[in-house]
């Protein structure tokens, strides 16, 4: 098959407020005004869904939305497609407003621009493998022998080759989601929207999952919207990272971002535990190097992890380490020191 092209398909979500219940546009000042998620439902009856919300999603990146049970997370997600519609703001796809749709706009947006990967798989039982993996191009009414050449690829891509006339309730969990990514894969869209998409998923498949993810999308470029209460998985996974508290954006950044300039107490609670190790990189945390500096023993990636320089600087505690791009140029030095301060929190 052909590479796919280059996702230029970014998403921007700009002064986004949900308000559930029977007359949001009466409560919506009082919103804008600050009244608090408690104060709006006890006394006018209303429910605080989200409240502006803006993030910028550049295309062909992971963005992971994270926060706990009843932060918004999902029904954010949810307005990308519009399957719930907001009470003011602007969902921007490629620099066109989904809130602005019509009927017949809508669906074609959904059908071409957006595919949806669920935590329940949501699978059809009756369909084997490959006749699931196909069903997204059999609604949009592409050819048969179209739909399954590219339903094979994805199928083969996800490791499922030899499962094709294996019908859902024949798999395991892992599997399942498997074939729920196959088929959002071959929809084609140039945005991915998955929600708690691998949360139902034992730990040790968790992580399996997440890598097919990353590795598949080095490929693919799409632009994918992650949702996940999970800390270890949105650090892992997200280019970006928004964290949503009570229907609000908390802070927004990269996972160095997050961990190591925490926005508040809240942030610095969910972060704490965190195996920095594994999370911090050593180009947040190296000095920038000298000039005529020459590298002295195997240098260090851009990119790496701070864990990395360490398993080095242990055998060597005395070395000073270089920190070299893809092309071999040195773009920094760390010394041990540095990385101990970067592998433990302000906490201890």
């Amino acid at each position: 098959m052909a590479e796919p092209a280059t996702n230029d398909i970014g998403i921007e979500i700009r002064n986004l407020y949900k308000i559930f219940g029977s007359n949001p546009a009466a409560v919506a000042p009082l919103v804008r005004q600050g009244i608090s998620k408690t104060e709006l439902r006890d006394k006018h009856g209303h429910v605080l869904g989200l409240r502006d919300i803006n993030i910028s999603m550049p295309a062909g990146g992971i963005q992971v939305i994270m926060g706990l049970s009843g932060s918004g997370k999902s029904t954010l997600i949810r307005h990308i497609n519009r399957l719930i519609d907001p009470t003011m703001g602007e969902i921007l796809v490629g620099g066109e407003d989904v809130v602005k749709m019509d009927r017949l706009s809508l669906r074609q947006f959904r059908r071409h621009k957006t595919a949806m990967v669920f935590q329940k798989f949501a699978l059809l039982p009756h369909r084997s493998v490959l006749e699931n993996t196909v069903y997204g191009l059999e609604v949009q009414g592409v050819p048969r022998a179209k739909q399954l050449e590219s339903a094979r690829h994805w199928i083969d891509r996800v490791g499922l080759s030899g499962f094709e006339n294996s019908y859902p309730n024949q798999l395991s969990g892992g599997m399942q989601q498997r074939v729920g990514l196959a088929r959002a894969l071959t929809n084609d869209a140039p945005i991915m929207l998955m929600d708690e998409a691998y949360s139902a998923l034992d730990p040790l498949i968790r992580t399996d999952m997440q890598t097919v993810l990353l590795d598949l999308q080095k490929e693919i470029r799409k632009t994918i919207v992650f949702i996940t209460h999970d800390l270890d998985e949105a650090l892992r996974l997200g280019d970006r990272i928004a964290i949503l508290r009570d229907g609000e954006v908390v802070q927004q950044g990269t996972s160095q971002d997050i961990v190591l300039r925490p926005a508040d107490d809240y942030i610095a609670n969910f972060v704490k535990e965190v195996n920095r190790g594994r999370v911090v990189q050593v180009d947040a945390v190296m000095q920038p190097v000298a000039p005529g500096h020459q590298p002295v023993g195997e240098p260090v990636r851009t990119g790496s992890t701070v864990d990395v320089a360490m398993a080095r600087l242990a055998k060597e505690p005395d070395q000073v380490l270089t920190v070299v791009c893809e092309e071999g140029r040195p773009l920094g030095t760390l010394t041990l020191a540095a990385v101990a301060r970067a592998m433990v929190s302000d906490e201890h």
